[in-house]
């Protein structure tokens, strides 16, 4: 008989497990969040084995995230000041697996130095790619640049522009929904792959989009996402850990 899927987890805003020993730390700082509702019919040949779209209400969504990554570090030592600094943006979708872990699909990830996206590549097999980048600020408003350069397409970009508001007292559960998300789906040796972390809870604050030019939703295999976000929000940053992948519950 076939195991049926467990139900997703509750939605919570702080980690809803531990996790053990570490195997990354980062900080993500300066984020902008921009998501976009999609069919989940749309979305689920995307996700790696073990996974399905994750869904409110029946709709699933993509994300379109800009931050600066800050001092990766590996098994607890002291986060790298220059190759584990640096802009990043991610394509992302929202996926669920038979255990009812809710995590996050990355389709792509923009990273503006070469030596992590090949170890990103060849150590986790997610889709780094190396981009011309940079994050400004000026006053209230931050900008997000990025512009493809290996793999292709070369010249796959994105340019976003935020007015940052004031911070939310209370998220909504579906604000909730898109930022906290406690793991990653993937796959390895054509295994699935659950990579859990850790962080505090998101500062949120509400943002006003100023402007946006980007493929880089349609070079991650969704061509007609697009038009007025259903949510953009901004956050200060967190500091985040990675645990080692973990076993499946009830696996052997």
């Amino acid at each position: 008989m076939a195991i049926q899927p467990a139900p997703p987890e509750p939605v919570t805003p702080g980690p809803p497990r531990a996790v053990g020993a570490t195997l990354l730390t980062q900080s993500w700082l300066d984020l902008t969040f921009l998501h976009w509702e999609v069919e989940p019919e749309r979305v689920a040949p995307l996700l790696p084995a073990g996974a399905r779209p994750d869904t409110v209400d029946g709709v699933s969504h993509v994300g379109l995230v800009a931050f600066r990554m800050h001092r990766i570090g590996w098994f607890g030592l002291p986060g790298l000041p220059y190759l584990g600094s640096f802009p990043e943006t991610n394509v992302r979708l929202y996926s669920v697996d038979r255990h009812g872990r809710r995590g996050v699909v990355f389709r792509s990830l923009e990273a503006s130095r070469l030596v992590p996206v090949l170890a990103a590549r060849a150590g986790f097999r997610l889709p780094y790619v190396w981009a011309r980048m940079a994050v400004r600020h000026e006053g209230d408003t931050v900008t997000y640049t990025s512009s493809r350069r290996w793999p292709g397409p070369r010249g796959a970009r994105s340019r976003i522009t935020v007015e940052v508001g004031p911070e939310l007292a209370e998220p909504s559960a579906l604000e909730h929904f898109l930022t906290a998300r406690w793991g990653l789906h993937s796959s390895f040796a054509g295994r699935p792959l659950y990579l859990p972390n850790v962080h505090p809870r998101w500062p949120l604050h509400r943002a006003r989009l100023l402007g946006l030019d980007e493929d880089l939703i349609a070079a991650a295999g969704l061509p007609g996402v697009g038009g007025e976000p259903c949510s953009v929000l901004y956050s200060p940053g967190v500091p985040v850990r990675f645990g080692l992948p973990s076993r499946a519950p009830g696996s052997g």
